[in-house]
């Protein structure tokens, strides 16, 4: 066989073997991609997202869209040849497996806590824009979990409205953990309370609960490895009661980062206008009942994803900005927000046509 022919078949079979490699070689990687973009003041899945009853709504135009990162599965595991097409691609990203699902997560736990921050996000969503609009929005502290195995485990439940701790007025949920850790472990302290029935019977029949408890649990000492503290085994969160409904219709979508553009399209339902002025506007963030806007990640998917789909504008998390403005697609402008404040003052420079004035992601 000529030497020439020899070499090439040689690199050939080196060459199928490589191949044969990557693709049998599995990488402790996952994949993030853009995922699909959903207009808030739109319908989905034939109906439409948001849904307000019991108030005065308004229609609106444009483009107010919401944007997701689709994730490979937790038990799957890329190949090496996968692995390079992603780092090389544009519009994915290959990060550790690890990065996506921590400490051994399952998909099932990972998509169990992912639609409880979409039903804390749309929560939240729903004070911050009624608070904009100077709404009155009712809210306490209740029983957010119990842990199992707990002092507290068959005392309180989840739901439950918490008044006071020891006779001292709660406010905020982090009353709760600071009222109990100046007990010593070992000691009792008494909580008052609206059980969760209570407080459900009242909203739905729109009234003052008529119903409180007292609660006595001997706290445990705290197993966090540190000094000791006093423990009753809950975790204290917020609910809230609106003036009318409002209902956020959207299935097969996790995790908080819809917060901000849930909250703009439902003050946009309930305002003359158009908040877009008809302008294609995607965007992300967290949002708290104060208003803030917070980060998420697969920032740089999102952006990617909007403009796929029109967007002209994307409202960005301040801290996301830096890594967004790295990559910008074309076409796209970046919008940095702090507050859903800033979010409205950008829309209202976009519609009027001052997109000079807009606050822009810088790399800086």
């Amino acid at each position: 066989m000529p030497r020439r022919t020899a070499t090439m078949l040689a690199s050939t079979l080196i060459l199928i073997a490589l191949l044969c490699a990557g693709v049998l070689i599995r990488a402790p990687y996952s994949e993030m991609s853009p995922g699909p973009t959903v207009n808030t003041l739109g319908e989905h899945g034939g109906e439409p997202v948001l849904q307000i009853s019991g108030h005065k709504t308004y229609p609106a135009s444009g483009h107010l869209n919401m944007t997701t990162v689709r994730v490979t599965s937790a038990d799957y595991r890329m190949n090496l040849v996968e692995a390079v097409y992603g780092w090389l691609a544009h519009d994915s990203k290959v990060v550790p497996h690890d990065t996506l699902y921590p400490d051994g997560k399952t998909e099932e736990q990972s998509t169990q806590e992912n639609a409880e921050e979409f039903s804390q996000s749309q929560e939240s969503a729903k004070v911050a824009a009624l608070k904009a609009l100077k709404l009155p929005v009712q809210s306490w502290v209740i029983v957010s979990t119990v842990v199992k195995g707990s002092p507290a485990e068959g005392r309180l439940h989840a739901g439950d409205v918490i008044k006071a701790v020891d006779g001292k007025a709660v406010k905020e949920p982090s009353d709760v953990a600071k009222l109990v850790t100046e007990h010593t472990p070992g000691q009792a302290v008494v909580f008052t309370i609206v059980p969760a029935k209570e407080q459900a019977a009242a909203e739905k029949e729109r009234r003052t609960p008529t119903t409180t408890e007292k609660v006595s649990i001997t706290t445990a000492a705290s197993d966090d490895g540190g000094a000791k503290r006093a423990v009753v085994g809950i975790s204290a969160g917020t609910d809230h009661t609106f003036p009318f409904t409002i209902d956020i219709k959207l299935a097969d979508v996790g995790g908080p980062s819809a917060g901000l553009m849930f909250a703009l399209g439902i003050y946009d339902k309930l305002t003359p206008g158009d908040l877009t002025g008809g302008k294609f506007v995607a965007g992300t963030g967290t949002i708290d009942d104060a208003g803030e806007v917070g980060p998420i990640g697969g920032i740089e998917m999102k952006t990617v994803g909007a403009r796929d789909k029109g967007a002209q504008y994307f409202l960005t998390p301040a801290d996301n900005c830096a890594a967004a403005a790295k990559d910008v697609p074309g076409g796209l402008t970046l919008v940095k927000v702090k507050t859903i404040d800033d979010a409205l003052g950008a829309l209202k420079d976009i519609r009027s046509g001052d997109t000079d004035a807009l606050p822009k992601c810088t790399t800086g």
